[in-house]
């Protein structure tokens, strides 16, 4: 039997249908007769286009790397017809799918979690394309979504398919982040309903039950307190207020100062508004209570004399207490810089010294005197005066009151017994008592000459000064009682002794 083959297309397409193996399958039915919709004649390796042409959903997921013909590298080098065998009859299944041995991750959809558990059936209806299954939660889960769809069909942002009570939602993806206890918070305690809807974002609105101020604070309780700890209040003071809460006012408690109605208390910043009851001055030295004193420490006077004062604090000064000078009112009497302001009960000296007690005093020592110099004054402390303590003259401190003539001090150690009067210097020195020196022919007008020169002094010197400076020149003056010629040659001595010798006699002439 010959056939007769021509160049002309509609006698190749009834020579094709002639040998066609069998019926395509239903969903080809309609281009069963159009061959060349499915064959390019001579080249079976064009026939893979030809299908893609028409299969347009598949050719995109090979495109896009998507799907079971996009994912499976095994079929990137295979012919679709492969897998697919037509002409197999109307009610023939060329889709090749083994529903127990597929891999499901070769999908878009890969199953996890409970979904591995899941049958075929539960997401893919009989009849349709595996391909067109949802792939979105609430695809499957509507009737069980207890937000009642307000939260949207982005299942996965918060629960898994492994257990959907076990969420995982970002919350700080929202205008509420969960800090500190809020984190430790089951979702229901705020999102009552699970609707997420008109759920209260301020502090006020979820705990207005647990406010112990009663409202009284107002509603921004973030003010004071922290979801960290409810109790610990994080309240900043000074950058809050006018008024930073420094040294012992750190540990007070706000309702030390604050009433119950704190927000709505008017606070005076001076210390006196709350310290009034503990003011020892009893306001005698004003408001300005910051001048002396420091929150670090009330009983401490920080109070700079040197800068806010003409009198700076040296020594012994350092140490005194405020009211030791400043009688009250300390700031309304000013003691003045002289010492005598002060110490004029303590002045020992009868007030003969005047008021410049650091010409010999300084504020280390007051009771030593490192300055004075006893030169400067009418009795210079010449030999062994200077060896003196100073009580060994001042009887007491009122120094001009002392004796400056040597029998004022040395009465006592006279052995004249106040023959020579008071004139003590004119034989003595106080470099050494002993050494005294008299010139009896300069300082009198008796010159000592021959045996008067080796006479002791009380050798004629037996009454007073003042009697003996009445006594005449002549020898029978002192000589009476020894005149062997009972004054028969006259008081005239001389003219036959001399006192070279009394013994030895000149002769008459």
């Amino acid at each position: 039997m010959f056939i007769c083959i021509t160049s002309n297309s509609a006698t190749a397409q009834t020579v094709e249908s002639l040998v066609m193996p069998g019926e395509v399958v239903q969903g080809h039915a309609d281009i069963e007769t159009e061959c060349s919709s499915c064959h390019k004649l001579f080249s079976r390796s064009d026939q893979n286009a030809l299908c893609l042409d028409c299969h347009e959903d598949v050719a995109s997921d090979i495109n896009a790397g998507l799907g079971f013909h996009g994912r499976s590298a095994d079929l990137k080098a295979e012919q679709c017809a492969s897998c697919h065998t037509d002409h197999a009859g109307r009610n023939a299944d060329i889709s090749g799918l083994d529903e127990e041995t597929f891999d499901h991750g070769l999908a878009d959809f890969e199953l996890l979690g409970k979904h591995t558990d899941a049958s075929c059936d539960g997401c893919h209806e009989p009849g349709e394309k595996h391909r067109n299954a949802p792939d979105t939660c609430d695809s499957c889960h509507s009737d069980d979504d207890v937000h009642e769809g307000h939260l949207g069909s982005g299942c996965a942002d918060c629960h898994n398919p492994g257990d959907w009570t076990d969420t995982e939602f970002d919350h700080s993806t929202t205008d509420f982040s969960l800090d500190g206890k809020h984190s430790e918070v089951e979702c229901l305690s705020c999102h009552a309903d699970q609707t997420h809807q008109d759920t209260p974002t301020t502090c006020f609105g979820c705990h207005a039950k647990d406010d112990v101020h009663e409202g009284r604070s107002g509603e921004q309780c973030d003010t004071c307190h922290n979801p960290s700890s409810w109790t610990d209040a994080s309240f900043d003071h000074a950058k809050n207020t006018e008024f930073p809460l420094e040294g012992k006012h750190a540990m007070l408690s706000c309702s030390d100062c604050h009433s119950e109605d704190p927000f709505d208390d008017v606070m005076q910043m001076d210390c006196v508004s709350c310290h009034l009851e503990d003011d020892d001055h009893e306001g005698h030295n004003g408001a300005e209570c910051e001048i002396c004193h420091s929150s670090e420490e009330w009983a401490v006077s920080i109070f700079d004399h040197a800068r806010s004062t003409d009198f700076v604090l040296k020594a012994s000064h350092t140490t005194v207490a405020c009211v030791d000078c400043h009688v009250d009112p300390i700031y309304e009497i000013s003691p003045g810089n002289q010492c005598s302001s002060c110490h004029l009960d303590d002045e020992p000296h009868g007030r003969q010294l005047g008021e410049q007690c650091g010409d010999c005093h300084d504020e280390s020592q007051w009771l030593d005197v490192p300055f004075f110099d006893h030169d400067f004054v009418r009795f210079p402390l010449l030999g062994k005066h200077h060896e003196k303590e100073c009580d060994s003259c001042h009887e007491s401190q009122e120094f001009q009151e002392t004796d400056s003539e040597c029998i004022g001090c040395h009465l006592e150690d006279d052995p004249h017994n106040g023959t020579f009067e008071d004139d003590c210097s004119s034989c003595h020195n106080p470099v050494a008592w002993d050494l005294w020196l008299f010139d009896h022919n300069a300082q009198t007008d008796f010159a000592l000459n021959g045996a008067h020169v080796n006479v002791a002094c009380d050798d004629c010197h037996r009454s007073s000064l003042a009697s003996m400076m009445k006594t005449g020149d002549r020898c029978a003056d002192c000589h009476r009682s020894d005149d062997v010629h009972d004054s028969e040659f006259g008081p005239d001595c001389s003219r036959c002794h001399s006192d070279a010798s009394f013994e030895d006699v000149r002769s008459l002439q």
